[in-house]
């Protein structure tokens, strides 16, 4: 009989006016997440390096306030509690995120150590995690014709169109079954 494993499932992408772009496709999918499981509505925490919470019995949901580039700081606070809430459970971390090297809602699952290219936010986490085992889940976002780095930022920095955000938060189906995968130990 395999026990299971209590996840902390964080969403990285960025605050405020760019909530809706292609970047923040991991906090579009969580939110989904959130409302298929039923939870409770994300609630600022203090403790959770003030990121916003929603737990439930298998799964916390956690999305990052910060800033994409800088959210690593955030994650491994959140990680830090959830640690120290865990009282020898078995734990896991997984990090939700947009990639662009998957076709747009396509969902492919990963070890943090695997490389984050050039995923800023991604750079953050594995720099403060400091060799600390962590799943990701990328979420397909499609990628510009140029491989330009101001090309690249202007299209994951532009709001999602309507098809887009459907296929994008059509990906939480896929990203749940992976999250009961991943739980199962």
């Amino acid at each position: 009989m395999s026990s299971s494993v209590r996840l902390l499932v964080c969403s990285i992408g960025n605050p405020g006016s760019y909530l809706n772009t292609l970047h923040s496709a991991g906090h579009s999918v969580l939110s989904v997440v959130a409302s298929a499981l039923s939870y409770p509505p994300f609630q600022k925490s203090r403790a959770f390096g003030n990121g916003l919470v929603s737990a439930g019995s298998k799964f916390t949901l956690w999305q990052s306030t910060s800033l994409m580039n800088v959210s690593g700081a955030g994650v491994a606070s959140a990680w830090r509690q959830f640690q120290k809430e865990s009282r020898g459970e078995s734990i896991r971390l997984v990090v939700v995120h947009d990639e662009l090297e998957l076709g747009l809602g396509q969902v492919k699952v990963k070890s943090g150590s695997a490389s984050a290219k050039g995923h800023n936010g991604l750079k953050s986490i594995n720099g403060l995690l400091k060799g600390s085992d962590y799943t990701r889940i990328g979420v397909g976002i499609g990628r510009p014709e140029s491989r330009d780095s101001d090309a690249v930022a202007s299209y994951v920095l532009r709001k999602m169109n309507g098809a887009e955000k459907s296929k994008i938060e059509g990906s939480a189906g896929k990203v749940v079954e992976e999250l009961r995968r991943l739980s199962e130990g």
